[in-house]
């Protein structure tokens, strides 16, 4: 295995939207588990709104308040919301950029009613969460993990990956809502060749954009900073913590 060659003593793996709502779940991670030894932890929607809020908590600490977090997928959008390390509210939507991609946009470039239909499907979808988050309250800080938001924030004037994790990267409603009729009108080929943006995900950078764009409207969000760490990261800090205390 590749965690062998590394020389990693422990992996954890797991499965999020693409296994859990698989019709035969059970045969993926059967056959998983019989060629490869790997026994996959399929992770609830919940959990991973709560571990990426995790990551997003320890990334930018106490001092960043109440945060609201977002997080789109490949099959689902992830949002959380909280003051501790455990948010107060979490949910977990079908709404993965490469799920609407493939259930919505068929054309390339998509038909301009499909591109209406799916943002009305967006937004009618988020609009029923607002209310179970909106009682606790504005949050002191809005914050975005996953390829989706950094791409989005990249072809916005964020700065280039290869500038470190440490740079602050920002993405406003505003160029949002400027780039998404841009992306409507592109073919694969022409956002494959946007700053920051990779082939192999170009087709759903209009999909995502279009639930960033729903969801930064419905929560009232101007602004957002996206964090380097996400559902991975979140993953990893839960296992740390519960190691037992070294000798």
């Amino acid at each position: 295995m590749a965690a062998e060659d590394k020389g990693c003593e422990d992996v954890l793996p797991f499965a999020t939207s693409a296994v859990r709502e698989a019709t035969n779940a059970d045969e993926v991670l059967g056959r998983v588990k019989a060629e490869t030894g790997v026994e996959l932890q399929v992770l609830s929607g919940a959990e991973e709104a709560r571990l990426t809020f995790l990551a997003a908590r320890r990334w930018f600490g106490w001092s960043a308040g109440k945060l609201l977090v977002l997080d789109i997928g490949g099959g689902s959008l992830e949002i959380a919301y909280g003051i501790d390390e455990e948010p107060d509210a979490a949910v977990s939507l079908p709404l993965g950029a490469g799920r609407l991609t493939a259930a919505w946009l068929p054309g390339d470039p998509p038909d301009p009613q499909d591109v209406k239909a799916l943002r009305r499907h967006v937004r009618a979808q988020i609009a029923r969460t607002v209310g179970e988050f909106s009682r606790f309250g504005r949050p002191d800080h809005v914050v975005a993990t996953s390829k989706t938001f950094r791409q989005l924030a990249r072809i916005a004037g964020a700065a280039r990956s290869a500038e470190g994790l440490h740079v602050q990267r920002e993405l406003s409603r505003r160029s949002l809502e400027e780039w998404v009729p841009k992306l409507a009108a592109m073919p694969i080929i022409q956002r494959a060749g946007l700053p920051g943006v990779s082939e192999g995900r170009a087709a759903q950078l209009l999909a995502g954009a279009l639930v960033a764009e729903g969801a930064m409207d419905l929560f009232g969000v101007d602004t957002l900073e996206v964090c380097p760490w996400a559902l991975r990261e979140g993953v990893i800090l839960r296992r740390l913590d519960h190691l037992p205390p070294s000798a």
